[in-house]
């Protein structure tokens, strides 16, 4: 039994290996192509959570509770689990689901805060807060 590769399956083998260190340059992963962007979220609410046992949190100081689908997300995007704030007071600007329940939030730092909370009310006021969110969460990138 002949165990050394003949001549054509040392050049095939080659040419494999070589067209497959070259696949990653001639062909850019989807990701990396696409990018992320992080939009601003729309129809939010500004305000302080504590959050105590899950689902039990607090929002502006009045009791309250998580979806059982909540989704938290911090300054990159990720997701973060609602039991490693417990204990915590945090900004945030959240969105409710149809049952009231608070659904998803997004964590702001606390500058990020201070001058989303300057914006005042009224028709006015929405549109600074929607354009000051949008500047907040393009900046993130």
């Amino acid at each position: 039994m002949n165990r050394c590769l003949s001549l054509r399956a040392r050049i095939a083998l080659a040419a494999f290996a070589s067209l497959a260190a070259l696949t990653p340059i001639l062909l850019p992963a989807p990701a990396a192509a696409q990018g992320i962007q992080r939009e601003a979220p729309k129809d939010v609410v500004l305000g302080q959570m504590a959050v105590g046992a899950p689902p039990e949190i607090q929002i502006d100081g009045k009791a309250d509770r998580l979806s059982p689908g909540y989704r938290i997300r911090d300054l990159n995007n990720m997701l973060v689990l609602s039991a490693s704030l417990a204990g915590q007071t945090v900004p945030v600007v959240y969105r409710r689901d149809a049952a009231g329940l608070v659904h998803e939030a997004w964590l702001l730092t606390a500058e990020e805060y201070r001058r989303l909370g300057g914006v005042g009310g009224g028709a006015d006021g929405y549109r600074k807060f929607a354009e000051l969110l949008s500047v907040i969460f393009g900046a993130r990138r």
